[in-house]
């Protein structure tokens, strides 16, 4: 059975498996990008920076499952005010924190 390869394409909000990440940039020094990414993240943030002026860096990347879904919750724990799109005006360290807390709290499946 095959399945027509518009049907294979992965919604970038439904990965399985990949990265959260926390990214600052050389430009933006008090805004920081979280996102989440099924490629490798230090790529990505290379790619993001080919496209535009400044660099992207990697702060922290955690690997795990839904990470679309947890970079979701993040939004509860910072005002409307503080994002745009993926962007939060938030040090680092508190987001990487805030990231670690909310990983723990979903629940994880394990199939015997």
């Amino acid at each position: 059975m095959s399945i027509d390869n518009s049907q294979q394409r992965i919604n970038p909000d439904n990965v399985a498996f990949g990265n959260v990440y926390i990214m600052t940039h050389s430009i933006f020094s008090n805004v920081i990008k979280i996102g989440c990414t099924s490629d490798d993240t230090e790529e990505y943030a290379k790619s993001l920076s080919a496209k535009g002026p400044g660099d992207y860096k990697l702060y922290f990347s955690l690997p795990c499952n839904n990470p679309c879904q947890i970079k979701k919750q993040l939004r509860k724990h910072f005002d409307a005010e503080q994002y745009v799109n993926e962007f939060y005006e938030v040090s680092p360290e508190i987001a990487k924190s805030v990231l670690k807390r909310e990983l723990m709290k979903i629940p994880v499946l394990s199939i015997h």
